[in-house]
């Protein structure tokens, strides 16, 4: 695949360009794009962008980081601190972002959205307020794995980082996730099944599909 050099900046306005004409494909109100990547990637630092830029154009924009939706550490850590199919199938709490996202982003939803659910700090629930996003307003969802679990997203994006890459950017305490996502690669390719790629190997100079 030919990708072509682009600063984050411009990327960032080339995707919002492209979201201001996008329309869910379930006859909803609320566009719902993943910005998927590893966390060293950081993908949640395109989405930011992309939500600056949507604003710039009068497009409403919410930012959710799947990271606020960990499960309980009894639960996520029963298993062992490292273990990777559970951090693969079991870390992140799919049914609250099936219930507390993408449910009031449906034809006839309220558009009441819970940016975050859990604290991993504090093992305990954010108590965060909803968040209304209005017709028209798009959700950028953005985190790791994003692409498996069969999201209604309406745009997919992935930020992708060699094996190299990836092993370089993952500080020491993270090393241990990568198997994970050497799994997610296989059974997933996100790389290939995203409408948009990023590629993110040097962060100073990303490149992307176009």
């Amino acid at each position: 695949m030919r990708l072509e050099a682009i600063t984050w900046e411009r990327l960032a306005d080339r995707l919002a360009d492209r979201l201001l004409d996008l329309k869910p494909a379930d006859g909803g109100a609320r566009p719902r794009v993943a910005l998927d990547g590893a966390p060293a990637a950081r993908p949640g630092e395109l989405a930011e962008r992309v939500a600056q830029a949507l604003q710039v154009r009068g497009r409403p924009a919410l930012t959710v980081g799947v990271e606020g939706f960990l499960r309980p550490a009894s639960v996520r850590l029963e298993y062992g601190h490292q273990d990777v199919d559970a951090y693969y199938d079991g870390w992140f709490d799919t049914g609250a972002l099936w219930r507390e996202v993408f449910g009031p982003l449906e034809p006839g939803g309220d558009g009441r959205v819970l940016p975050d659910l859990w604290d991993p700090v504090t093992d305990r629930a954010t108590r965060s307020a909803y968040t209304l996003l209005p017709p028209g307003g798009v959700l950028l969802l953005h985190g790791p794995l994003l692409l498996r679990h069969w999201f209604p997203f309406d745009l997919t994006v992935h930020v992708l980082l060699s094996s190299g890459a990836l092993r370089r950017r993952t500080p020491e305490s993270g090393q241990w996730t990568l198997p994970a996502f050497e799994r997610y690669d296989r059974e997933t390719d996100p790389a290939g099944t995203a409408d948009v790629l990023v590629r993110a190997d040097d962060p100073r100079h990303p490149a992307w599909n176009g």
